[in-house]
């Protein structure tokens, strides 16, 4: 049975750093595509950060350069660091795994998603 769980979230102040991770049980990650995604109320959940198999990486243009996504394949754990956050960031952040379709932040293409951590950026 696969499972996805994350943690790592909280509040912290604008330009403050936290570091997301997802443990992962039932598969074997280095076999598929990983990611992070984020939803607050109201919108749809969006694309943050994908790696492959390969260890290639995707971001959204809106965190470029402040988030990095990896893997340790040796604890089957995925991470999502995260600097220079601003106000915009919050969100409840989710881990997803297997993309079955669709390009790597394409949210509705991940078969597997974890339960969720909350990050809040406050300004």
């Amino acid at each position: 049975q696969v499972q996805l769980v994350e943690s790592g979230g909280g509040s912290v102040q604008a330009g403050g750093s936290l570091r997301l991770s997802c443990a992962a049980s039932g598969f074997t990650s280095n076999r598929y595509i990983m990611g992070w995604f984020r939803q607050t109320p109201g919108k749809e959940r969006e694309g943050v950060a994908a790696i492959d198999s390969n260890g290639s990486t995707s971001y959204a243009d809106s965190v470029k350069g402040r988030f990095t996504i990896s893997k340790d394949n040796a604890k089957n754990t995925l991470y999502l660091q995260m600097n220079s956050l601003k106000a915009e960031d919050t969100a409840m952040y989710y881990c997803a795994a297997y993309l079955t379709r669709g390009t790597l932040l394409d949210h509705w293409a991940y078969k597997y998603w974890g339960q969720g951590t909350q990050v809040t950026v406050s300004s």
